[in-house]
């Protein structure tokens, strides 16, 4: 699995907006490149590593959604969500397919035709799975998320001057019982 890409300049001192908009551009920026190759069956790892990230910039949308115009959010998380489904249908594919080569691998000859039916089947599944994720991964689609989610970025940079009815900034963490320190902005920009 790819390890998640530090965020250079994350501090618990700067605004949450600030924080907001580091982390993302990061986890966007780790989506784009786990998209290289994706489609290509025989190097399953890439299928997974962009799923993670999607994953990954999926909680850092939400956790951060107060800095976002809500409609705008809503379509950006729709798009990463799509990917995400595309790129399960396909992995869930990847995995049966490798354990089940690893099962035939101990058989005697004999009992491998069946299980090779089996995984005949599921090369078939993937195959479909892999078109229908090519439809999400296109350079056109993932342009055009990048190019969503940095006008929600756009957005957060100028969210942080934004008074609420209490004259309070908008774009600040809802408090869940804990409070939002440091320690909780690294955990969200590298988990």
């Amino acid at each position: 699995m790819a390890k998640a890409r530090r965020v250079p300049g994350l501090s618990a001192d700067q605004p949450y907006a600030v924080a907001a908009v580091r982390i993302v551009e990061v986890r966007v920026g780790e989506l784009m490149e786990h998209s290289r190759g994706v489609l290509d069956v025989s190097e399953t790892g890439r299928v997974h590593d962009m799923r993670v990230a999607t994953r990954r910039l999926r909680a850092a949308l939400e956790t951060f959604e107060r800095c976002f115009p809500r409609q705008e959010l809503k379509a950006a998380l729709r798009d990463v969500k799509a990917i995400a489904d595309a790129l399960g249908e396909r992995r869930d594919r990847d995995v049966a397919i490798g354990a089940l080569e690893d099962v035939s691998e101990s058989m005697t000859a004999p009992d491998r035709p069946g299980i090779e039916t089996l995984i005949a089947r599921l090369r078939a599944e993937q195959d479909a799975a892999n078109e229908a994720l090519a439809t999400v991964v296109t350079p056109d689609r993932l342009a055009a998320l990048g190019d969503r989610v940095h006008e929600l970025l756009a957005g957060a940079e100028t969210a942080e001057a934004d008074q609420g009815p209490r004259g309070e900034p908008v774009c600040l963490p809802r408090q869940t019982g804990g409070a939002v320190n440091g320690a909780g902005l690294r955990a969200v920009g590298e988990a």
